[in-house]
């Protein structure tokens, strides 16, 4: 091979240095990519060692002839002789590649080794099963020959890591791509709203965020908001108060809005709160609404009334003419298992109240015509699942400043009995459709023929002034099948046999 014959010491220069031959091939410059003493290092191997060694150091090597032909090739990947590259003996090695590969199969072939040393080309072939196979090869001249061994490295496995992180990067640009595009909307959103917002940091009860509606109710721009501590802009009792609030919300998740004076005077805010998380941090949103000048506090009556219908153990809720919720207490909250208030404000009743669509469009309408309803039985259905019987009393007030609806809703399961495990079987079509809505149409259906299997005993009963052998006769029942149906209704002791 060309190297070995590069690096092997002429006699000349052995002669002419008192040097070991050792001493002198360490100090000559050799190139990283090749032995310094090859023919030292590696001994006079055979041609079965080299054959067997190139075998486990390539994935495939082959012998090319003069005129490009395979005359010999080696595997030392499975997967690639899998895929119907073992029969290329004999062919060209321009034709066992691709179009595109070709001009670079035919560069190798005319400067094996080359002049600037081993280069590596990537060449695809054509595999048995339709996909394309990616190897790199190197080559150089077998000795003084005019045949070269070209050694190929199989890529897939590469092109595989590849492809998956181009999948990932892609998938990566798509998740910021989503992330970006909702940030957007949330900046434009948040320094449009016409509502007054702040986002305050729960631990240090700084202002991290102050959209343009927040600067002009506190006269300050939103820039210079930024950072300060919040409460700060209201007077001693406002900010007392306001302090109060968040720690209850920060406490139970939840608190009563205050109303707070600001410190020069120049109106009065309703301040509210809620908590949120953001990474591992904990902030408040902070909603502020201007008060009118001419708005009086409410009476201590008043603030009493609120404060007992908050407490009350049946659940209350206030919406809004098409039902969405405005407010509730906690009572309805425990119904619908639910935490917070802010997770049912603007909801429609309807996701929780019946069976949906119906309960609550019934309502509605007898609302519209009557102005209220009273002991409006139906089912409340919790966010875990859990279902009660309730009954609802309602009474709308259109012609307020704020057009809503309000609505007292009683758990009426405590009146169950133990009897209630085996209900009582209805004895009118009245009370059968109660039932519609709450049991299950097949139970439904169950109930139904036997109130028609009753009410038709009874008549007969009746019409042969209680003679079972004449009512079983007009029935088409036996007389058994007549005894064990008037135990069964309960209607034994109310017939006789004659």
């Amino acid at each position: 091979m060309p190297a070995r014959r590069r690096n092997t010491p002429s006699a000349s220069s052995s002669c002419g240095s008192g040097k070991p031959d050792s001493e002198r091939t360490v100090a000559s410059a050799q190139p990283s990519n090749v032995f310094n003493d090859p023919l030292r290092s590696l001994g006079n191997l055979d041609a079965a060692s080299v054959a067997q060694l190139l075998s486990v150091a390539a994935d495939v090597a082959i012998v090319v002839e003069a005129d490009g032909t395979i005359s010999d090739v080696a595997f030392g990947s499975e997967e690639l002789a899998s895929e119907g590259l073992d029969n290329w003996i004999g062919k060209l090695w321009t034709a066992t590649v691709t179009i595109e590969s070709r001009p670079k199969i035919e560069a190798m072939l005319t400067d094996p080794g080359g002049a600037v040393g081993v280069r590596w080309r990537q060449v695809t072939h054509p595999g048995e099963s339709g996909n394309q196979v990616a190897v790199e090869y190197s080559v150089v001249r077998i000795g003084d020959s005019d045949r070269v061994l070209a050694v190929g490295r199989d890529l897939r496995s590469l092109a595989s890591i590849q492809q998956r992180l181009v999948a990932a990067q892609q998938s990566m640009e798509r998740d910021y791509s989503r992330l970006r595009n909702a940030e957007t909307r949330y900046r434009l959103m948040f320094q449009m709203s016409t509502e007054a917002v702040l986002i305050v940091d729960a631990g240090s009860r700084k202002i991290v965020e102050a959209n343009p509606a927040s600067g002009r109710l506190l006269y300050t721009a939103p820039e210079k908001l930024l950072g300060k501590r919040f409460p700060s802009t209201f007077d001693d009792a406002g900010n007392n108060d306001i302090d109060e609030l968040l720690s209850t919300v920060r406490a139970v998740g939840r608190g009563n809005d205050v109303r707070a004076q600001l410190a020069d005077g120049n109106g009065e805010l309703l301040v509210s709160a809620s908590l949120f998380r953001q990474r591992e941090s904990a902030h408040f949103l902070i909603q502020l609404t201007a008060l009118d000048s001419d708005s009086k506090p409410i009476p201590p009556g008043k603030s009493n009334l609120l404060d007992v219908v908050e407490r009350l153990p049946d659940a209350f809720v206030v919406t809004d003419m098409e039902g969405r919720i405005i407010t509730c207490n906690r009572a309805f909250l425990d119904m619908a298992e639910l935490a917070m208030e802010q997770q049912v404000k603007g909801e429609l009743l309807d996701r929780w109240l019946g069976r949906p669509g119906i309960d609550m469009g019934v309502l509605l309408n007898t609302l519209q015509q009557d102005q209220s309803v009273q002991l409006f039985s139906t089912t409340i259905q919790g966010d875990f699942g859990s279902r009660t019987d309730i009954e609802v009393s309602a009474v709308a007030v259109p012609d307020g400043k704020h057009p809503c609806i309000g609505l007292t809703i009683r758990n009426v399961a405590r009146r169950l009995t133990q009897h209630d495990a085996e209900p009582k079987l209805p004895r009118s079509v009245d009370q059968l459709t109660e039932l519609v809505g709450r049991v299950p149409l097949k139970e439904l259906v169950r109930e139904a023929t036997d109130v028609i299997e009753r009410l038709s005993i009874e008549a007969a009963l009746e019409l042969t002034g209680d003679n079972r052998a004449s009512a079983a006769e007009m029935l088409g029942l036996s007389r058994q099948s007549l005894y064990v149906k008037l135990h069964r209704y309960g209607l034994a002791d109310t017939s006789s046999d004659d």
